[in-house]
């Protein structure tokens, strides 16, 4: 097989798979700037579990040590029956189109996502009648499919996505490849988002994916043994060489703890990942 070629490899995106798992620090303190480059596969709508990771947003979140927090939900609170949630919302957040966020758009995306009952009841509170009481409620709306979208718009292709997130659509193809630039001044500033630009290609092959990553195309991928890399010490796997499921390269900043729920860091590896 012949020299991948870089451009060709994020415009084209030929298919990979890429699933996080728990991995090491890295460097004590996240660095901004830089291109995080991932391989992701076709199989497990993978690229768009990433790429929309990196534009929405949920109403909570469950970080990586497993600690519920808020997203674009700053607060709740629950009837003592446990059937009306309340959730206060976020202000100053805006889409990327720039039309503000509002409860409004938190209702209709829960609808959309077959959660009855939402309502906005003031510009920035959400209410959910439930017809059962649901204790876990907050940890379930931090599933990486239920995105926030204005009027509830959540299943619009990738190249148009217009979520609150980290990451701003530059140029996507279904199934190939995705390219987002940062949010400059996004709420997460300082505490998500590191790399300026992110870049998300689909490549079926193994070894093809392992090339891309000894050859620098790539700085993460999904490889099911270290066959095909060069050097070992070069790269890091996850969990272990043994029984490892991604390799990256060394200069790649990885969180203490890596989220297991999902792959790809439970979807939020293009916001908690960085270039050292």
């Amino acid at each position: 097989m012949g020299r991948l070629d870089r451009r060709a490899l994020f415009t084209s995106g030929a298919a990979a798979a890429l699933l996080a798992a728990t991995g090491t620090s890295l460097a004590a303190t996240p660095r901004a700037g830089g291109t995080l480059k991932l391989a992701v596969p076709r199989e497990g709508d993978m690229l768009a579990l990433a790429a929309r990771g990196a534009v929405y947003e949920t109403l909570t979140e469950v970080a990586p040590d497993g600690i519920l927090r808020g997203e674009l939900a700053e607060s709740w609170t629950a009837s003592d029956d446990g059937r009306v949630w309340t959730f206060v919302l976020r202000e100053g957040v805006e889409f990327h189109d720039g039309t503000p966020f509002r409860a409004q758009d938190a209702a209709a995306s829960l609808q959309a996502h077959d959660i009855h009952g939402a309502q906005a009841v003031g510009p920035y509170v959400l209410q959910i009648n439930l017809a059962e009481p649901d204790a876990g409620l907050p940890y379930r709306l931090a599933a990486p499919g239920l995105i926030i979208a204005p009027e509830g718009q959540v299943d619009l292709p990738l190249a148009q996505a217009n979520g609150t997130g980290c990451y701003r659509v530059l140029r996507a193809q279904e199934d190939r490849h995705f390219k987002a630039a940062r949010v400059r001044g996004h709420w997460k500033e300082g505490r998500a988002g590191w790399a300026d630009t992110v870049e998300i290609a689909v490549i079926p092959d193994a070894s093809v994916r392992a090339e891309a990553l000894r050859e620098g195309f790539v700085d993460v991928a999904a490889l099911p043994d270290p066959d095909g890399l060069i050097r070992r010490g070069e790269f890091l796997f996850h969990p272990t060489a043994q029984e490892m499921h991604l390799a990256a390269r060394r200069d790649i900043g990885v969180p203490q703890k890596v989220g297991t729920q999902s792959a790809l860091d439970d979807g939020r590896i293009s916001e908690r990942w960085w270039r050292l």
